[in-house]
């Protein structure tokens, strides 16, 4: 009998796959933070096949409380598949002369995010996101979505803070965040084992980020802060702000089945 499953662990019935086959669809709470980090540094993260942004310091930070199924649903009803959270950073460059982002930074909390995240080209590692949660009733326990709503978002990796967030929502946003505006360009990179090529890579690719069915609520934006704490094994407060622009709050839908490449490496 063949072993079936779209990831490992493939079985005869291939029930067992960390992650199961596309289309993935998505829907999540997102706090984005647009600020501006050292240029040189930013443009040092930025892989081969980009360059530099106009404005080559724009960054932006990204908390995300998402909920995630396969086109059969089934892991809506089993939450603990379906759920988790994450915290990334990106930056802006230029492909071929058009504005894109790209992300060197990401951790989340979930293994089958993890190993889905490295399919499509996200460097994700282990951590551990909070946020805080609006709900449907006016009280205390919830900030709300109108102006003077506090929120605030914190990850950790390895037992060591990486980053914190605040925002104070003050009125709808026109134009949302400008930072995360760009489309997505990240490289898929697969390391080979065999001995003496360890400096070849079995995958090293651009790819662009694709995505359909997209849908997404008003967004709020206020004054918000973000600070990027040092870690041992960590390199992302290479991106320390130097300025905080503005904060956004909305909740994102859509659903994933494709990814372009733009560039494959020699």
């Amino acid at each position: 009998m063949t072993l079936q499953g779209y990831t490992v662990p493939r079985t005869p019935a291939g029930q067992a796959s960390l992650v199961p086959p596309p289309p993935w669809h998505y829907v999540g709470d997102f706090i984005v933070i647009d600020f501006h980090a050292d240029p040189a540094a930013a443009v040092s993260l930025l892989p081969e096949g980009l360059e530099p942004h106009p404005d080559p310091g724009r960054c932006a930070a990204v908390f995300v409380d998402w909920q995630s199924c396969s086109e059969s649903g089934e892991e809506l009803i089993d939450p603990v598949r379906s759920q988790y959270r994450e915290f990334y950073l990106v930056v802006s460059g230029l492909l071929d002369g058009e504005p894109v982002t790209t992300c060197p930074f990401i951790w989340v909390d979930q293994d089958f995010a993890l190993a889905r995240g490295w399919i499509q080209g996200f460097p994700k590692k282990l951590g551990e996101v909070w946020m805080t949660r609006q709900f449907a009733l006016d009280c205390r326990a919830a900030p709300g979505a109108g102006a003077g709503a506090r929120y605030g978002a914190s990850c950790s990796a390895r037992g060591r803070q990486i980053a914190r967030a605040t925002l104070t929502l003050e009125h709808e946003s026109a134009s949302g965040s400008e930072h995360t505006d760009p489309p997505l360009v990240n490289v898929r990179h697969f390391p080979r084992l065999a001995a003496g090529r360890h400096g070849e890579p079995q995958v090293h690719e651009l790819v662009r980020a694709r995505s359909r069915d997209r849908s997404v609520s008003a967004v709020w934006e206020g004054a918000a802060t973000l600070e990027l704490s040092p870690a041992p094994g960590e390199e992302h407060t290479l991106l320390s702000p130097l300025e905080v622009v503005r904060g956004y709050r909305f909740t994102f839908a859509y659903t994933v089945d494709d990814l372009t490449t733009v560039r494959e490496y020699s």
